[in-house]
């Protein structure tokens, strides 16, 4: 592999731009075309990051060959994936791709398993992991200082979903999406919970629609039982307000309860820790207001070029991602039977 990667990108959309914008901070990453099926939306990405070479309508294919890209980072709506997928596989690409990864899990375990018999390398863009605080605390878990961990608490209220013209802004499909919450959000959630606290073996979701607008849920609690006895809930409700100006900061509050004390990360991206009988300490670590969510997506593209140029393994594999996808499946089953799903025995 040399020392530059030639990347082209495929999508226009509302998050593509952070995507963009983050490929222009690597230097060993070289852009050098991207498509969209609106010529109108990916003349605005190449205005606004100077993409070289723009491509439309049925262009893909076109795009592939004539620029013979190293990578291709795919930025649409889950049901394209699998297509637009197949035709980089098939020239031996690796590809970096958007979650989720497809409309259900089946689709899912299809595209890993395409994924597997190319030549070229798949990685899935799960950013959530990436969030500076995420990091901070597994390693400040896996330190030892914590002790063992007993429970790890998320509340995210993101209050962009409430009204008549509710996630029109910036995502307007979400308003058709038929699963929702768990299926474009909380299935970050429980990939972080799996960061942090290793793999989950049962799961048990109540999930409501509160905005009559949109077609999904938007609410839920979630409680998942990790192999190692640990627990983790998920309180998550893009309906209402938290106490913040930038809800989409932090996208909430986390707590993790320790034998030695707690964990606390606050919205503004801070966090403590307690140790029993003992005041405060704020934990000192890098995190800022740039790009999303704490530049986890320059994060995470700088993880992936950085294992495209040494060959080492991706963090967020196909297959691994599989199990988080599962338990988003899981939880959808527990929610409509009313049950613990225990991830053993669901198919």
């Amino acid at each position: 592999m040399t020392d530059t990667l030639k990347g082209v990108c495929v999508g226009a959309g509302y998050f593509s731009h952070y995507q963009y914008e983050a490929w222009n901070r690597i230097p060993e990453v070289e852009i050098l075309g991207a498509y969209n099926r609106t010529r109108s939306k990916i003349e605005e990405v190449q205005n606004l990051f100077g993409v070289p070479t723009i491509y439309a309508d049925d262009e893909l294919e076109k795009m592939f060959d004539e620029l013979k890209p190293d990578f291709v980072d795919v930025i649409t709506p889950p049901s394209t994936h699998a297509s637009i997928c197949q035709l980089a596989f098939d020239r031996g690409m690796t590809v970096i791709c958007q979650k989720p990864l497809a409309p259900n899990y089946q689709e899912s375990v299809q595209l890993v398993e395409a994924a597997a018999q190319s030549k070229g390398r798949f990685m899935v863009h799960e950013n959530w992991r990436w969030q500076p605080w995420y990091r901070e605390m597994k390693r400040f878990i896996d330190s030892g200082d914590l002790g063992e961990v007993f429970t790890i608490n998320a509340k995210m209220r993101m209050g962009d979903g409430w009204g008549e013209d509710a996630y029109l802004a910036r995502q307007p499909f979400f308003r058709d999406y038929p699963q929702l919450l768990m299926f474009e959000t909380g299935v970050h959630f429980l990939d972080a919970f799996r960061y942090l606290g290793g793999e989950i073996e049962s799961i048990y979701a109540k999930l409501n629609r509160r905005n009559p607008v949109i077609k999904g849920e938007d609410s839920g609690m979630v409680v998942c039982n990790f192999e190692n006895g640990a627990t983790a809930v998920l309180d998550a409700n893009r309906y209402n307000e938290a106490d913040t100006d930038d809800a989409r900061y932090t996208f909430g509050t986390i707590r993790i309860d320790g034998s030695k004390g707690h964990l606390e990360l606050g919205l503004d991206g801070e966090i403590a820790f307690k140790p029993l009988g003992e005041p405060f300490q704020k934990i000192e670590y890098k995190h800022e207001r740039k790009g999303f969510a704490g530049d986890c997506v320059y994060h995470l593209q700088r993880h992936f070029t950085d294992c495209m140029l040494s060959g080492d393994a991706f963090e967020g594999t196909g297959e691994d991602y599989l199990k988080t996808i599962k338990l988003v499946e899981a939880s959808y089953a527990s929610n409509d039977r009313n049950e613990v799903v225990a991830m053993a025995d669901f198919t």
